[in-house]
């Protein structure tokens, strides 16, 4: 409880963590410091290992997140390439999805840190460097996004990644939360659905991606589960889940964004697992989409007088799926969604909205919205203007023991829209699955379990 105390100052509701919140802060230090009458809050850096004041800081009922960046040059590490801030992520959590992983346990352990961590392992998984490990019974992972790849100015290698992460590592120290303790088992709840079905809404199965478009023609990855149920990512239906590389659209329609003959509408098909250099770990080569393709209704035209019959494309407003906190950098395209509850520790991420729009609006690290509230509007960023198609890409990760995993969010997103709607779609397609049955309910009750998380620790 004094530690607590004494750490929220920097670390907000640490003590909402029901599990001992490790981080790279020497607390002893600090609070000899205070004592001694110094200010030591104006040079937070040197009680954190050189890393910079926290860039997120969010602890809840599963457990605690966090991200703190390290300059370069900040300390003795070995000189590297890459030019900006390394950001670096930790994740404790008494809650763990149990997801069908392949590739899960695998790693190397790093000798320099078995001593402190017997269980270390490292790995490079779905683009970043992870070091997991596990103490007072929790697991904890460590990671940094990075490429397998040499070192630039602009790309984080990730040899260039493994110092600083270790670095890290080293500097943990408890700094607050709750001492564990055991869990019970969540059970899986059943996702709501319309009871009227809809008269135009239609959907391919989980799974069914555009022939030959899986890296190396690998076939999708069949996932009917409803991970957490949630609103629908765009404020208005229609909307038109399609793959944004693979399908053939008509020049108009891409630039209007409307729907045609050739170009999106009904039935939605799934594209998690089709041809990318993202690591994935849910499909069959270990690499795939990592999310899915959402793209709005037909483009709204402007009122007469403001610019004619021309097409305004900033129309199409992005919300929060939950009631969550922010994860998100200045600059960057990305935003991540956390959710952190007693029953799911989940992310949503979103990209290709306007990231300097998102800045403008404070849309950044800490940030708490609510479930419906817009967070931004459908555009085309890549790494600049136009540089994709004007379409949302979302996807969801789940926390484990090798840490954030993507998922398959195609169904979740089904059921999603199916609420929004007000009515239930039909599954078409040559080989299409009939949905899971649920004990003591009809397959026509249910679309999906929803969480999957099977343990707790």
């Amino acid at each position: 409880m004094q530690l607590n105390a004494v750490t929220s100052q920097m670390f907000r509701a640490v003590a909402r963590s029901p599990v001992p919140v490790l981080l790279p802060f020497d607390a002893a230090a600090f609070l000899d410091a205070r004592l001694q009458g110094a200010r030591p809050s104006l040079e937070l850096s040197r009680y954190q290992a050189g890393f910079r004041a926290v860039d997120l800081f969010e602890a809840g009922p599963a457990g605690y997140d966090a991200v703190f960046s390290l300059e370069p040059g900040a300390t003795d590490l070995p000189r590297r390439i890459f030019a900006t801030p390394i950001e670096v992520q930790i994740t404790g959590s008494s809650l763990i999805y149990d997801i069908n992983d392949p590739l899960g346990g695998r790693g190397e352990p790093v000798k320099a840190l078995a001593t402190q961590y017997p269980d270390l392992r490292r790995f490079i998984r779905e683009g970043h460097v992870r070091y997991a490990f596990t103490r007072f019974g929790v697991p904890y992972v460590v990671s940094i996004q990075c490429l397998d790849s040499a070192p630039h100015p602009q790309r984080l290698a990730c040899r260039e990644a493994y110092p600083v992460a270790e670095h890290f590592i080293r500097a943990l120290r408890v700094c607050g939360g709750s001492p564990s303790r055991p869990a019970p088992n969540i059970q899986p709840a059943l996702a709501e659905r319309a009871a009227e079905p809809s008269a135009i809404f239609t959907y391919r199965p989980s799974g069914d991606i555009v022939i030959n478009s899986g890296f190396r023609k690998q076939v999708g990855h069949a996932d009917l589960t409803v991970y957490p149920q949630i609103r629908f990512p765009l404020e208005k239906a229609p909307a038109f889940a399609h793959s944004q590389s693979f399908r053939n659209f008509r020049p108009r329609a891409r630039r209007l964004d409307e729907p045609t003959n050739g170009g999106p509408g009904y039935p939605w098909q799934d594209n998690f697992c089709e041809s990318r250099s993202f690591g994935v770990g849910q499909c069959a080569n270990g690499f795939g989409h990592q999310g899915q393709d959402i793209r709005p209704r037909s483009c709204p035209q402007n009122p007469v007088g403001v610019g004619g019959e021309r097409c305004d494309p900033k129309q199409h407003a992005v919300v929060a799926v939950r009631d969550g906190i922010v994860i998100r950098s200045a600059r960057q395209q990305a935003l991540t969604l956390q959710i952190n509850t007693r029953t799911e520790h989940i992310r949503f991420r979103y990209m290709h909205m306007n990231p300097f729009a998102m800045d403008a609006s404070g849309i950044l690290n800490g940030r708490s919205v609510g479930e419906g509230e817009i967070i931004g509007v459908v555009s085309n960023y890549l790494d600049g203007p136009n540089g994709t198609s004007r379409h949302l890409h979302f996807d969801v990760q789940v926390f484990t023991p090798d840490g954030w995993l993507w998922v398959n969010p195609y169904v979740t997103l089904i059921s999603a829209y199916e609420r929004l709607i007000g009515g239930r779609g039909r599954e078409i397609g040559p080989e299409a699955s009939p949905l899971p049955t649920v004990a003591n309910a009809s397959p026509d009750d249910v679309l999906g379990n929803a969480p999957r998380q099977a343990r707790q620790r």
